[in-house]
């Protein structure tokens, strides 16, 4: 090798050596940021929730304010997306419904996700006949088609849910609007919870042998420590990628389920039950607006969800590189 050429590998090893260290999650930033589609589904993700947070202040009019004198009108200055059979702004009951979206997918996902990370880890880091047991009780549920089981279970669960809170006291909620949040949230988190804790099972499964768990293990580490500090931080990328992608199969499950009456009932704003309501316009020569801009909102959101999925899968996974 020439003098020449050593001194630029030398040069070389030096600057990889003092070229400062991004974090992991920076790292994984800097790859995202990369990937176009990823980073426009990143953005309408954040309108969303932004529309959803701030609706009372974007919204000209209350998700549920009738307006007899104007009906059924086409889109104008006063009203942008028009007016419903009722009177009301379909520009404000598409913004409020952000939030009814927002607001479901994240309670949907964070009891979900509690339901799956407890399951998966006792699963997956126990075994024996705790990971017989959570498995088969996941097959089980697994067996039953997913959409048509929440279907099931949103159509049975209210009549019990409604007899139990007014016998605990809580007959207002019970008669509240609150109710059929709670029924759809319910019926989405006790068919989602079994993939996660599979997904989590299988990453654990992997991680236990490492020779750093066996290490924590000969030195007398607390079980629950080794589950919480070593195993479940370790078995979160793929769990992010998942979880990602699964809000927007949330928010179509939710869309869904109002469209068919048994999820979010009027006047609670959903996107899904304002694809019900206007669905006889959508041959209208002026008022078809108000079935395909709901129709077209719903499909932005749930592929922007999916884009964000697919782009963190690259961003946590370099190997796909």
């Amino acid at each position: 090798m020439s003098t020449q050429a050593q001194a630029d590998l030398r040069k070389e090893v030096t600057d990889e050596a003092t070229r400062p260290r991004r974090s992991l999650w920076g790292s994984v930033w800097a790859r995202l940021r990369r990937n176009r589609p990823a980073m426009v589904g990143l953005i309408i993700v954040i309108l969303m929730y932004l529309t959803a947070i701030f609706a009372p202040l974007i919204a000209p009019y209350e998700f549920d304010e009738i307006n007899l004198e104007n009906v059924i009108a086409g889109p104008s200055l006063e009203h942008p997306m028009g007016t419903d059979e009722l009177g009301r702004d379909v520009f404000s009951r598409v913004v409020w419904a952000a939030r009814s979206a927002a607001f479901v997918s994240i309670a949907v996902t964070a009891f979900g996700l509690t339901l799956g990370i407890f399951f998966g880890v006792l699963s997956g880091y126990l075994g024996g006949w705790v990971d017989t047991l959570i498995m088969r009780l996941g097959d089980v549920l697994f067996a039953f088609p997913g959409l048509l089981f929440v279907f099931f279970i949103a159509a049975t669960i209210k009549p019990g849910l409604t007899t139990w809170l007014k016998g605990v006291g809580l007959g207002d909620v019970a008669r509240s609007d609150y109710l059929d949040y709670l029924v759809v949230i319910i019926a989405l988190s006790l068919v989602g919870w079994p993939g996660l804790a599979r997904l989590i099972r299988g990453q654990l499964l992997s991680l236990k042998r490492r020779e750093y768990i066996l290490a924590a293990q000969a030195i007398g580490v607390p079980t629950w420590r080794i589950m919480l500090r070593h195993l479940l931080p370790n078995s979160m990328p793929p769990v992010i990628v998942a979880v990602s992608g699964g809000m927007g199969a949330i928010i179509l499950s939710e869309a869904t389920l109002s469209f068919l009456g048994i999820g979010l009932q009027p006047p609670n704003p959903s996107w899904g039950a304002m694809l019900f309501q206007y669905y006889p316009y959508w041959r209208h020569a002026s008022l078809w607006p108000l079935l395909f801009i709901p129709a077209a909102i719903l499909v932005i959101v749930v592929l922007a969800f999916s884009f964000l999925g697919d782009g963190l899968n690259e961003a946590l996974n370099p190997q796909l590189d």
